[in-house]
Parts: structure tokens; C-alpha cells; sequence
């Protein structure tokens, strides 16, 4: 139950079926993953591995998958059309069934890689039930980045005064759990804040005000 915050972790979110786990929880991958790569992408690969490399055409974790990707909700009525709206964007997109164990440690793991011209991110997830996720690797702007768990996480590109104030203004909204810094002074860097609870959305906005560059998942 840890790893929970409230009975709607289990029961799961309202969405479009049939599984919270193999959909709902494929989708809010697929959505972290368009937050990261902020835009849609032109090529779309994403490796399954273990439980969903064996069952994501039965379960729809296919098209869940890419319906998060497109930035769809789990109830949005075209996320059983996700792909075939993805390829009307000339989105091209391959599945792969690894056949090795997962690199996170979970059954229920999809790396998802996009790509355009100019930028491309690598995003690790596994659906630990119930429509809730973990992000256990993100590759953005050449860094790895490892966050703790299930928790809320706010990544935000700049420099040392950005890490101020973006500390300063989240201390006031949640507990801060982990904090990291990737990269040095003399380039831009990342800076990931792991938090105790969500942030309501006119919260989000607010920050995003102070910080171009913040990325909430």
C-alpha cells in the first residue's frame, strides 16, 4: 500500500479499457513521455518488456500507449484510434517485444524513444497497478536522470537561480523528497525535484509563469 495515496490508486482512473494496469497505466507512460519531449514527435519506438511484451495487442496497451503520447486522457474516446491518428500525422512507429528481463525491474515496463529532427528523449515507465505509474529513467539533453518512485516529479532546465527559485516555490506548495542536479554551472542543467503529493493545476501554471522550462509529471 506504500506506494499508493489514496483507494483510487487501486480501483484505477476512468478510462477506456480493458485494463487499468496494461491501459490506463500504458497511457500515463505514454503521456510522461509527451510532457518530456514537449511536442509531437516524427518517430515513435517503444520496447515492451516481460508481462506487456506478452500481452500488450490483447490488452491495448498498443494504442494506449500512443494515445498518451498524442497527449490524449485515459478516457478519451480516441484512444482505441490512437495509432491510426498518429500515422495520419505521418508519425511513424515501431512496437518491440524484448525478450530479456527488464532493465527497471518491473514486469509491466515500456521504454518509449521519440525523435524529430532537432531532439529526441528516451523514457522508462512501468504500471504498478491500478492506473499508477512509476518513471524510473528519463534521457533528456544528454543526462539520465533516475527519479525515486511513484511520486510527482518537476524537472526544470536552466541555471542555479532557476533551482532557487523553483526550491523556494515548491517548499511552499509540498514536501521536496529528493533533489538533483544534472550537469555543472557552465552549461545548462536539469534539476529534479521528487514531491510528497501532486500540485493542483493553477499551481502548475503559476510555476510554469516563473519557469519556461519546468516539466511536471
Amino acid at each position: 500500500m506504500a506506494n499508493y495515496k489514496s483507494v483510487f490508486d487501486i480501483i484505477g482512473p476512468i478510462m477506456i479499457g480493458p485494463s487499468s494496469s496494461h491501459t490506463a497505466g500504458a497511457v500515463a507512460i505514454g503521456r510522461a513521455a509527451n510532457k518530456v519531449f514537449n511536442g509531437l514527435p516524427q518517430k515513435i519506438v517503444v520496447h515492451y518488456y516481460e508481462s506487456f511484451a506478452q500481452t500488450h495487442k490483447g490488452h491495448g496497451t498498443d494504442y494506449a500507449i500512443i494515445s498518451g503520447i498524442l497527449g490524449f486522457a485515459p478516457d478519451d474516446s480516441r484512444v482505441p484510434n490512437a495509432i491510426k491518428i498518429a500515422e495520419s500525422k505521418e508519425i511513424k512507429i515501431k512496437f518491440i517485444e524484448e525478450t530479456v528481463d527488464s532493465p527497471i525491474n518491473h514486469p509491466n515496463t515500456a521504454i518509449i524513444e521519440l525523435e524529430n529532427t532537432d531532439k529526441q528523449i528516451k523514457l522508462a515507465g512501468c504500471s504498478i497497478g491500478g492506473g499508477t505509474i512509476e518513471i524510473r529513467e528519463i534521457q533528456l539533453d544528454g543526462f539520465s536522470i533516475k527519479p525515486k518512485g511513484p511520486l510527482p516529479i518537476v524537472l526544470v532546465k536552466g541555471q542555479s537561480s532557476d533551482n532557487e527559485i523553483a526550491e523556494k516555490s515548491l517548499k511552499k506548495l509540498a514536501q521536496i523528497y529528493q533533489t538533483n542536479k544534472y550537469g555543472t554551472s557552465d552549461q545548462q542543467q536539469i534539476f529534479e525535484y521528487d514531491l510528497s503529493r501532486r500540485l493542483r493545476s493553477n499551481d502548475i501554471a503559476e510555476l510554469s509563469d516563473k519557469l519556461p522550462e519546468l516539466i511536471y509529471l
